[in-house]
C-alpha cells in the first residue's frame, strides 16, 4: 500500500524518463540557468565546486521537484539516481540535507540556524523524511519572525541540498573582515569538535581564534594551527573572487579543509538593489574623503548617476577588488586607505601621500586621523604595477588629446543631441550608448585625470619652491599671475564673464546658452536640468547681476597689480631666478586653463548623457523614473527584457529620505551610518570616526576663536560673516560681506565678486572655491571643516587667505570685537 514515489532507492529506474524535464541536478550539472530554481546556498555550492574549491559532492533538489510539501514521484526517482551515483564510492554513504531558499544567504539576510538541518542520514525512507522535514520548515514560526526582522517576504519557496556528510574532526566559521567593524587587518572564526551545526545556528560559541594579514599569522588554540595557512589562503581566494568579505563555513576531516558554504557577511553588505540604498564604508575600516567630488555631486545621487560614475571609472582601479571610489549614503567619496596601500608598499609614507592629494582632493585630517590599513602584502600590491602603468599611460594620452578634445567637443555633443532625438527605438539608443556615447566618456574622464595630474606635477613643487623664496603669501599671488595672453579666462569664470556680457546685451541669450548652457548646479547629477534646458535659469542670473553688478574686471585688475608687486620682490632677492621662474609659472597658468577647459567640457559630456536618460525615458514612458534605475537595468530595458520598474518607488523614498538630512563629514572612517549619525545631537560636520567617541564641534569657547584650513586665495581681510546652505539664499549676501558656507559649485560663482572673502568647510588648493577666488584675486580659506558650524552671520571675522586661518573677531551680538592674531 505505498504511494507511487515512496519505494525505495534499488527499486529505482536508472535513468530519467525520455522528455521529463530534470528538478534534480548534482552540483556539476547545476549551471545558471537552473540558478534560479537551485536557491542561495545550493547556486553558490554548485559555483565553488566548478571552480575548484574542496565542496563535498552533492545535489540540489529544485524548488519545481516539489508539489506543496511532497516531492513528485519523478523527482524522488532523480533523486534515487544521485544517492546511486554517491553511493558508487562510498557504499556507506552518510548525507547532511540543508536547505537553499532563494532569499538564503543573500546580501540582505543569511537565515543561518533557521530552517532545519538534518545529518547522517543514509537509509532510503529517512533520506525522505528529511528531505520533506527541511521543506516544511520554511513554514515555521521562527522563519516567519526571522523574515519579518529582515524585511524579507515570510512565504519562501525553497530547495534542498543532499550533500556527503564529511566526518568532522573539526567544525568552523571564518570571516574574513571583522563582521563588527569591517576591519580587514585579520580573519576571524570560531570552531568546535565534531559537526558545526550548533556553532553555525548559534546554539553554542566554541574556540575563537584570529588570522592576521597580510603573513597569516594565526592566534588560538593549537590544535588549528596546522590547517590555518591553508583557511586563510581559502579565505583570502573567497573575497576576492565573491567581491566582498565571506562568512564561510569549514570542516577538517583526514586533516583536510573542506569548503561546506560561503556567504556574504550580512552586516558588511554594502548594497540593497531593491531600496537603492548603498554604503561602501561598510566594506571595512577605510579612510574617506569626498572634498572634489562633493563640488561635483553636491547632494545625493541617483541610482543611474552612480552607476554610470562606476561604469566610466571601472578602469581607475589600484588594487583588484578595491573601488578607488566608493558610495556613502548616496554620496561619493575617495577611499584613501587605497591610495595609502600602494604608497606604503613603494616605501612612502601616509605625508607623502596627502602631499600628491593636497592640491587636488585632499582636506585637512585631523591630527588624531590616520589611514588605517588593508592589511594586504607588499608583494601583493607591487603585483598590480602593470595595473598602474596602463592608467599612466592612459592619462599622459589624455594629456595629448586634452587640446583637440576641448576644441571638438561642443560640435560633437551637438551631433549626438541631434542623434539621440532621432532615435526612435531601444535597439538605435543602445547602439548609440556603446558605439559612441561610452567610448567617449571614459576617454573624456582619462584626459580630465590626465589634466589634473599634469598640472599637480608642475605646481605643487613650484609652488613649494616659491614658498620658500618669498613666503606662502606671495607665492599665491605668483602663482595666480596671468598669462601673457590674458584675455583667455578660466573655464570656472566664462559663465559669470557671460552673465555680465548677457546683461549688457554684448551677446545674445543663444550665444550665452551654446557656450555655458551645460554649466550649472550639480553638474554631474544627470537628474538636474541644466541652465539650457531651463531658461529660467539665466533670467535669474541677469537678474541677480543687474541688482548687485559684479566688478570682475576690477576684481582681476586688482590681482595683477598684487601679482606684479610679488614678481618685483622676487626679483628684487633673487634676480637670477626670477626669469626661469616666470616661464615656469606661465607654463602653470597655461596647464590650469587647459585643466579646467577639460573639466567644463566633460560636464557638457555629461549633459549628452542626461540627454540619453531623457531619451529612453521616454520611449520607455518612464520619464524622470529612468533616473532610479541603474544603467545596466536602464540597457536591459532597452533591449525589451528590463524588470526593474517596481524598484523605482522604493528607490525615490530612500533618495528622498537620504537627502533630507544634513550633508555628511568630508572625512570619514571606518562605518557610517548616515540616519545613525544625523540624529545624534553631538556629531560633528568635518570629520567622522567610528572608533572615536563623538565630540562636537560647535564650541564657542575661549579656544574657539581660531578656524584653520588650507590657503585657497591669499590676502587678509576683516568683515561680517554672511553664511549661506545654498546659492538660492544668494539675495542675503551684502557686498563686502564674508561669505561662509560649506562648499561651492559652478552656481556660486555670480556671488563671489561680491564677498569681501570666502571661508569652506570642505575644499582644497584645486577646488572651486580656491581657484575662482585666487582669479578674482579674493581672499579665500578652504576646507576648515566646522566653519558652518562655528560662524553665524554677523559675527565678525578676519580672513587670512595666506596662512588658511579664520578668527573670530566678536560674535554677532558683541559690541567689542578682539584683536587678530599677528603673524
Amino acid at each position: 500500500g505505498e504511494r507511487e514515489g515512496s519505494v525505495m532507492c534499488s527499486m529505482s529506474p536508472s535513468s530519467t524518463a525520455p522528455g521529463t524535464s530534470r528538478s534534480v541536478l548534482s552540483f556539476d550539472q547545476l549551471g545558471p540557468e537552473e540558478e534560479a530554481r537551485a536557491g542561495g546556498k545550493g547556486a553558490m555550492l554548485a559555483r565553488l565546486r566548478r571552480a575548484g574549491y574542496p565542496v563535498p559532492d552533492g545535489f540540489v533538489i529544485l524548488t519545481s521537484a516539489f508539489a506543496g510539501d511532497d516531492l513528485e514521484p519523478e523527482a524522488w526517482r532523480q533523486v534515487c539516481q544521485q544517492m546511486d551515483r554517491l553511493r558508487a564510492d562510498d557504499a556507506k554513504l552518510q548525507c547532511a540535507v540543508r536547505s537553499s531558499a532563494p532569499t538564503e544567504d543573500s546580501a540582505k539576510a543569511s537565515f543561518a540556524g533557521q530552517f532545519e538541518t538534518v545529518l547522517g542520514v543514509g537509509e532510503d525512507d529517512r533520506l525522505r523524511e528529511a528531505i520533506l522535514t527541511v521543506r516544511r520548515s520554511r513554514k515555521s514560526r521562527r522563519v516567519r519572525a526571522y523574515s519579518r526582522a529582515t524585511g524579507v517576504q515570510p512565504d519562501h519557496e525553497m530547495a534542498v541540498i543532499v550533500q556527503r556528510l564529511v566526518p568532522a574532526e573539526i567544525s568552523g566559521v571564518l570571516f574574513t573582515a571583522d563582521p563588527l567593524t569591517g576591519s580587514h587587518v585579520e580573519m576571524k572564526g570560531g570552531f568546535v569538535r565534531g559537526f558545526g551545526d550548533r556553532l553555525v545556528s548559534g546554539q553554542a560559541s566554541g574556540e575563537s581564534f584570529s588570522i592576521a594579514r597580510p603573513r597569516a599569522v594565526y592566534a588560538g588554540p593549537d590544535e588549528l594551527r596546522r590547517q590555518a595557512r591553508a583557511l586563510y589562503r581559502m579565505g583570502d581566494r573567497l573575497e576576492k573572487e565573491l567581491g566582498g568579505p565571506q562568512d564561510v563555513e569549514w570542516v577538517i576531516a583526514d586533516g583536510r579543509v573542506h569548503l561546506v558554504q560561503s556567504r556574504a557577511i550580512t552586516t558588511l553588505v554594502t548594497h540593497d538593489p531593491a531600496t537603492g540604498e548603498w554604503n561602501d564604508s561598510l566594506v571595512g575600516d577605510h579612510l574617506w574623503s569626498n572634498v572634489n567630488f562633493g563640488e561635483a555631486v553636491p547632494g545625493v545621487m541617483t541610482p543611474l548617476t552612480w552607476t554610470v560614475i562606476r561604469l566610466v571609472l571601472k578602469d581607475w582601479s589600484l588594487l583588484p577588488g578595491y573601488e578607488n571610489c566608493g558610495n556613502i549614503g548616496g554620496r561619493p567619496y575617495l577611499n584613501l586607505s587605497v591610495m595609502a596601500e600602494v604608497f606604503r608598499a613603494m616605501g612612502k609614507s601616509d605625508r607623502d601621500l596627502l602631499e600628491v592629494l593636497e592640491p587636488t582632493v585632499y582636506t585637512k585630517l585631523p591630527e588624531t586621523t590616520a589611514i588605517p590599513p588593508l592589511g594586504l602584502s607588499r608583494w601583493s600590491v607591487l603585483r598590480c604595477f602593470p595595473r598602474w602603468a596602463r592608467q599612466e599611460i592612459l592619462q599622459r594620452r589624455g594629456v595629448r588629446a586634452l587640446p583637440g578634445y576641448v576644441a571638438n567637443n561642443p560640435a560633437w555633443c551637438r551631433r549626438m543631441s541631434a542623434s539621440l532625438a532621432a532615435a526612435e527605438t531601444g535597439a538605435e539608443l543602445r547602439a548609440l550608448w556603446h558605439d559612441e556615447i561610452l567610448p567617449h566618456v571614459v576617454e573624456g574622464v582619462w584626459i580630465v585625470l590626465g589634466s589634473v595630474s599634469h598640472f599637480a606635477r608642475w605646481a605643487a613643487p613650484l609652488r613649494r619652491e616659491l614658498a620658500g623664496l618669498v613666503g606662502p603669501e606671495a607665492a599665491d599671488a605668483l602663482m595666480s599671475s596671468p598669462q601673457a595672453d590674458d584675455a583667455r579666462l578660466i573655464a570656472n569664470l566664462e559663465p559669470l564673464v557671460g552673465i555680465a556680457r548677457l546683461a549688457r546685451g554684448e551677446i545674445s541669450r543663444r550665444e550665452y546658452l551654446d557656450r555655458h548652457g551645460h554649466r550649472g548646479p550639480h553638474e554631474f547629477e544627470l537628474s538636474t536640468p541644466r541652465p539650457f534646458e531651463e531658461p529660467d535659469w539665466v533670467d535669474r542670473q541677469v537678474e541677480r547681476f543687474r541688482s548687485s553688478p559684479a566688478g570682475v574686471q576690477a576684481l582681476q585688475r586688482r590681482r595683477r597689480t598684487r601679482s606684479e608687486a610679488a614678481w618685483q620682490t622676487l626679483r628684487a632677492s633673487h634676480r637670477r631666478k626670477a626669469r626661469s621662474l616666470r616661464r615656469r609659472v606661465e607654463e602653470a597658468s597655461r596647464r590650469s586653463h587647459m585643466r579646467e577647459a577639460a573639466r567644463s567640457e566633460y560636464v557638457r559630456d555629461r549633459w549628452i548623457v542626461r540627454a540619453f536618460a531623457l531619451r529612453a525615458g521616454q520611449l520607455l514612458r518612464l520619464g524622470d523614473d529612468v533616473f532610479f534605475l541603474t544603467v545596466d537595468e536602464l540597457l536591459e530595458a532597452l533591449s525589451g527584457a528590463g524588470t526593474a520598474f517596481e524598484e523605482v518607488s522604493a528607490r525615490r523614498e530612500t533618495h528622498q529620505r537620504l537627502s533630507s538630512l544634513p550633508r555628511y563629514p568630508s572625512v570619514i572612517r571606518g562605518r557610517f551610518d548616515p540616519y545613525r549619525w544625523a540624529a545624534d545631537p553631538r556629531r560633528r560636520s568635518d570629520v567622522f570616526d567610528s572608533r572615536a567617541v563623538a565630540t562636537p564641534s560647535d564650541s564657542r569657547g575661549a579656544d574657539s576663536s581660531l578656524l584653520t584650513g588650507a590657503s585657497g586665495s591669499a590676502g587678509r581681510v576683516e568683515g561680517v560673516v554672511r553664511r549661506l546652505d545654498s546659492p538660492g539664499e544668494a539675495d542675503e549676501l551684502r557686498p563686502g560681506e564674508v561669505l561662509v558656507t560649506h562648499q561651492t559649485d559652478i552656481e556660486w560663482t555670480l556671488l563671489f565678486p561680491l564677498a569681501a572673502a570666502i571661508v569652506t568647510d570642505v575644499g582644497a588648493p584645486l577646488s572651486h572655491a580656491a581657484i575662482v577666488a585666487r582669479e578674482l584675486g579674493i581672499p579665500a580659506v578652504v576646507g576648515c571643516g566646522d566653519a558652518t558650524t562655528r560662524l553665524r552671520t554677523g559675527d565678525r571675522v578676519a580672513v587670512d587667505g595666506g596662512r588658511g586661518l579664520v578668527q573670530l573677531l566678536g560674535p554677532a551680538d558683541s559690541p567689542t570685537p578682539r584683536r587678530p592674531v599677528e603673524g
